[in-house]
């Protein structure tokens, strides 16, 4: 997919993964009880923030990765009907390892 907007800064753009939701009874949930996803794919990333001194801070996640982020950061957006999600760096909380 190739993406028309470029993140700035310390801001990603992330495809929130979604997960089918089924209980231990083996119930699947309906969308409207759903949890939103927490996790998703980094499709694009900013070049870092800048520090007080002018100097360019290298961001820590890199397009491709899988990271889980803040419950409620982020702001939601909508192209070519994909929802995506921008969030700052500071609203990762980890991202997942091979």
């Amino acid at each position: 997919m190739a993406l028309k907007i470029q993140p700035l800064a310390d801001r990603l753009v992330v495809k929130p993964i979604e997960r089918e939701e089924v209980t231990k009874g083996g119930i699947v949930l309906p969308d409207t009880v759903k949890e939103k996803p927490q996790e998703g794919k980094v499709l694009a990333a900013g070049p870092g923030r800048l520090s007080e001194d002018g100097k360019r801070i290298a961001m820590d996640v890199k397009v491709g990765d899988i990271v889980i982020y803040a419950k409620y950061g982020g702001s939601e957006i909508k192209i070519d009907d994909e929802e995506l999600i921008i969030l700052r760096e500071s609203d990762i909380l980890a991202k997942k390892t091979k």
